[in-house]
């Protein structure tokens, strides 16, 4: 069920409180009638999937063809996918800590928007105003990103969405009584983060005989992207790596290790290699200890409990490969969050850095617009930190 988020006002509260922490990330359908329509959002964002001036048109077929064997999928896993009862519980357990953290900011109030199923940004946007945020009232909201690694085609997607809401829900130039938005955008390589995903490894490992344990492979499994993107400059492989190593550093090197990318869809030629080809040429060979370790995603969901856990590894057929657990309810990843989310309140940045530089060959409209509504924001921040 949804988080039920009692309305708050901008006054009797902290000197800057309260503040509406916003988790995005893509979603995903909790039920297989949702699948449709989920898919269709999917292949409609240009931003994701880039399929050129035909992407009206090819992005319904596609949606359309793929939604039967998309339900089968959601249907071997439950139902439905698990990420927005996960991302409801981290949110919430997360702003308990940040109100201790940050009491100058408090009381922290739990949002979730997904880009592709509900509760859809327009959706979350719709009950900050309705909860007393913005509508001359003003109020400080953070758009805290759930992709610990930056790319234009997940997080920069849900950032142009937050963009255009904010837009027609607000006004282009809504005036000082709008909410005052900053966002957590990139977070690859927090000690959090790290420890969270080396402890879950540690603990895979010891399943091993001890004889065994140092030479068992570490495969990091991340969603790929189109080389198309890569090519235009996105900072995703390269952040994704990042973590990668962080996480070895933590681990003292104690094993070899790969990084390998998955969930690749279509024809046109995605980073590789791939996840699965890399499992079965591993096992081909006769190493058949692996650990796969979902390192781009904080949550389980489709492509940890069913591309991974029943496909890769179940094709793998050996005992040995296995998967290191999502970092879900771990409170050492809640924590984290705490942290993260308290020392950018506490920074009064209204982005990073790397967030206001374009990639080289990015041309999108949309892109630079939304770059320069939250690089304005910071104008508002002065008055409000």
């Amino acid at each position: 069920m949804a988080t039920v988020v009692p309305p708050v006002t901008q006054d009797a509260t902290s000197s800057n409180g309260p503040t509406a922490i916003v988790f995005m990330n893509m979603g995903g359908p909790s039920t297989t009638g949702e699948v449709g329509d989920f898919l269709s959002r999917l292949f409609a964002d240009a931003d994701l999937i880039p399929l050129g001036r035909l992407q009206s048109y090819l992005g319904p077929l596609i949606a359309a063809r793929r939604t039967g064997k998309i339900q089968k999928q959601y249907s071997a896993i439950g139902g439905g996918s698990p990420i927005r009862k996960w991302s409801e519980y981290q949110s919430s357990e997360m702003c308990k800590i940040l109100d201790k953290l940050s009491p100058s900011t408090a009381p922290h109030k739990p949002y979730v928007a997904f880009r592709y199923a509900a509760p859809l940004t327009e959706e979350m946007y719709a009950r900050l105003l309705a909860d007393g945020f913005g509508n001359g009232k003003g109020g400080r909201a953070v758009a805290f990103t759930q992709y610990p690694q930056y790319s234009c085609s997940t997080t920069g997607s849900s950032l142009n969405e937050l963009w255009k809401w904010r837009t027609r829900l607000e006004g282009k130039d809504a005036g000082p009584g709008a909410i005052t938005w900053s966002v957590i955008d990139r977070w690859p390589v927090h000690s959090g983060l790290v420890e969270a995903f080396a402890r879950n490894v540690e603990a895979q490992l010891a399943t091993y005989p001890e004889e065994r344990r140092k030479d068992v492979v570490l495969l990091f499994s991340a969603h790929s992207l189109p080389m198309s993107v890569v090519n235009r400059g996105d900072t995703y492989p390269a952040e994704v790596a990042a973590t990668v190593y962080a996480v070895m550093q933590r681990l003292r090197l104690s094993n070899p290790y790969r990084l390998c990318w998955q969930s690749q869809v279509g024809p046109s030629a995605w980073l590789g290699a791939q996840t699965s080809d890399t499992v079965a040429a591993y096992v081909k060979q006769g190493q058949t200890d692996l650990v796969l370790i979902p390192i781009a995603f904080t949550s389980d969901h489709i492509e940890t409990l069913y591309e991974l856990d029943q496909e890769v590894i179940h094709e793998a057929g050996s005992p040995g490969v296995k998967r290191a657990e999502s970092l879900n309810g771990n409170p050492v990843f809640i924590q984290a969050l705490a942290d993260i989310a308290a020392a950018h309140l506490q920074s009064g940045e209204a982005c990073s850095r790397q967030m206001r530089l374009r990639c080289q060959g990015c041309k999108s409209e949309r892109c630079l617009q939304s770059k320069a509504f939250f690089m304005r924001e910071q104008m508002e921040l002065g008055s409000v930190v």
